[in-house]
């Protein structure tokens, strides 16, 4: 499986259902690439490994998250998120969707 088949792409901003919080995405694994440790302690729902997951910018919060694609919505709202390393990932704000800084493989 690869990166393709993920529903959401970088620069896209999206809302977790369960968490409640928008966020800005940096990555995506085509599959879970954690640890298990992590996985077992962190991943309370136990998210499927074998679909997409994301790094993800958390508004508002000096945060980075990692997230299953079941996890995440679209989020509509236009609005850009608050984080300090948005400047790092993308160089601009357009139509709700952040421009990456870098080329992506």
């Amino acid at each position: 499986m690869s990166a393709e088949n993920a529903n959401f792409k970088i620069g896209q901003t999206v809302h977790h259902k369960l968490f409640d919080y928008r966020g800005a995405i940096v990555d995506v694994d085509p599959v879970y690439s954690g640890t298990d440790e992590w996985y077992e302690n962190v991943a309370k729902t136990l998210p499927p490994k074998d679909e997409p997951w994301y790094h993800v910018l958390v508004d508002g919060l000096e945060t980075e998250t990692y997230v299953a694609e079941r996890n995440l919505e679209k989020d509509d709202s236009g609005k850009a998120i608050d984080h300090y390393a948005v400047s790092e990932f993308f160089s601009d704000f357009v139509d709700g969707v952040y421009i990456p800084r870098h080329e992506i493989n």
